[in-house]
């Protein structure tokens, strides 16, 4: 991480708004030069691009940026981007099968992948992303899950070392997402398990704060990410969980930011897009509680940023909000996703 978390004033974060804040129009803008620079299509099989010129984004990244096209359609309804997603998911099957587990030992990745399929399924109408959805799920959930540590779920199989918030928050939800598909209460029970379990064990219940992970030792990794306070919101919002949610937010607003702006997480890495991550669940949580009076405008800071930060040749924006994304550098997809998100999902300044 180039810049850690620090405690900052909301109030005067707030009191200067970047200059350039973003339209709606600029949130179809960003969305189709990052669909330029890295949407690949043979066939009716899609991909995202590792970096501009080459290569395929890898297993949980190129889920995690269809989940970021799946936003899109779901926030700006339109209907063009559900083609691109069932193009992405066909894409995602064409590289990877449809019984990850067989290939994958990282359980976090597979429970990405489940929602992508879960989610786009339910968005396309399509029931068969919804049926691998479930099969991987089921395959994970029976390998990961274990009463040791008092449940939750492993991060990588078969050594079972920890148990991480990445795979708990995101497992929390795809159970969630499966219930809702299906009516399946099996499901709902895996969800709320599942969360209640990262909630005793991964959560400070008197800040916010979501700890990264605990050891079979019992030794608890405390460093917070944006991404795992960003499941954890969305789990605890789909649960009716309204406290939890509330504290993980306000921790990562008033203790993870430098004025207002979320970290800075290096380029090239696996951390850049966690903000995307973040922000998905964050905005979903505001939209679905009316939290608007209360986040909105720290949201649309942060949007405002990654877009007054963008390079004008081709309109990409990198994650690191507080410094102007670097001319003729050859980007990763996975380094320019929290920008796009974050047009997505956050309203501008104007009214939509």
């Amino acid at each position: 991480m180039k810049n850690g978390p620090g405690i900052f004033c909301l109030c005067a974060a707030l009191a200067a708004l970047p200059a350039s804040a973003f339209t709606t129009n600029d949130a179809g803008t960003i969305f189709k030069a990052y669909a330029s620079a890295y949407y690949s299509l043979s066939g009716t099989n899609g991909y995202f691009k590792s970096n501009q010129t080459r290569g395929i984004a890898d297993f949980w990244k190129q889920a995690e940026e269809i989940e970021c096209v799946i936003d899109a359609c779901e926030w700006t309804s339109n209907a063009s981007y559900q083609g691109m997603i069932t193009n992405l998911l066909n894409g995602f099957l064409h590289h990877n099968g449809s019984s990850w587990t067989t290939s994958n030992r990282y359980n976090d990745d597979i429970m990405w992948a489940v929602m992508a399929f879960a989610r786009g399924g339910q968005q396309t109408g399509n029931t068969n992303f919804c049926n691998i959805a479930k099969a991987n799920f089921d395959a994970c959930y029976a390998r990961a899950w274990s009463t040791n540590l008092g449940g939750g779920l492993y991060w990588k199989y078969p050594n079972n070392a920890s148990k991480n918030a990445c795979v708990n928050g995101p497992g929390a939800i795809a159970a969630y997402l499966l219930y809702k598909i299906y009516g399946d209460t099996s499901y709902w029970n895996k969800a709320t398990n599942t969360y209640y379990w990262e909630r005793s064990v991964l959560f400070d219940a008197d800040t916010g704060r979501i700890y990264d992970n605990i050891s079979t030792n019992g030794t608890v990794h405390k460093t917070p990410t944006t991404y795992n306070q960003g499941t954890f919101i969305g789990a605890a919002n789909y649960l009716g969980q309204t406290n939890d949610a509330t504290l993980s937010a306000n921790y990562t607003m008033n203790r993870m930011t430098r004025s207002g702006i979320l970290p800075q997480y290096a380029i090239g890495g696996n951390n850049s897009g966690f903000n995307a991550i973040f922000f998905r669940w964050m905005a979903r949580f505001v939209s679905d509680r009316g939290l608007q009076s209360t986040y909105q405008q720290w949201l649309q800071r942060n949007a405002n940023s990654a877009w007054s930060v963008r390079r004008t040749s081709d309109n990409l924006s990198w994650c690191q909000w507080h410094e102007q994304t670097p001319a003729g550098t050859n980007l990763y997809s996975w380094d320019c996703i929290a920008s796009m998100e974050a047009l997505q999902v956050v309203p501008p300044t104007e009214a939509r």
